[in-house]
């Protein structure tokens, strides 16, 4: 399940995709399109802008920005950053331990199969996908 900073994340990204590339957006615009509070919203950029997903610039006409164009960014990528990992079940989160029951383990196959659903679905849809698909502002969802 994608948690509430997962989606958060992928909002503010489409929200500042919306905005366009030229200038810095403050953090209590965003927060109050997106009714997210700046608290919560400031644990969420500061990933983001560490992974360099987002610029950000303090002071006066500061806030954040896009580092790339809205179709190099994937849904993936996004959530990944976010969540931590997108694996179904822990043995095939990224960096995970071998399991010691992996070779006879009866159900492997199916998760790695819905595991791949998963990373081709969202790695194949860019924020550009997501603006063009939506074409109008909508109220935004949870």
């Amino acid at each position: 399940m994608i948690s509430t900073k997962g989606r958060y994340a992928l909002r503010v990204m489409l929200d500042l995709a919306e905005q366009g590339m030229d200038a810095y957006i403050p953090l209590k615009d965003i927060a109050k399109r997106q009714e997210i509070s700046e608290k919560y919203l400031e644990i969420i950029l500061k990933v983001l802008v560490k992974e360099k997903l987002l610029k950000g610039l303090r002071g006066k006409g500061g806030g954040y920005k896009l580092t790339r164009a809205p179709e190099d960014y994937t849904v993936g990528e996004i959530l990944e950053l976010a969540e931590g990992t997108l694996a179904p079940v822990a043995c095939l989160a990224r960096g995970a331990e071998p399991c010691s029951k992996a070779k006879e383990c009866r159900t492997l196959p199916m998760w790695e199969r819905f595991d791949t659903m998963v990373h081709d679905f969202f790695y194949g849809i860019t924020l550009a996908d997501l603006l063009k698909e939506n074409g109008q502002k909508e109220e935004p969802c949870t």
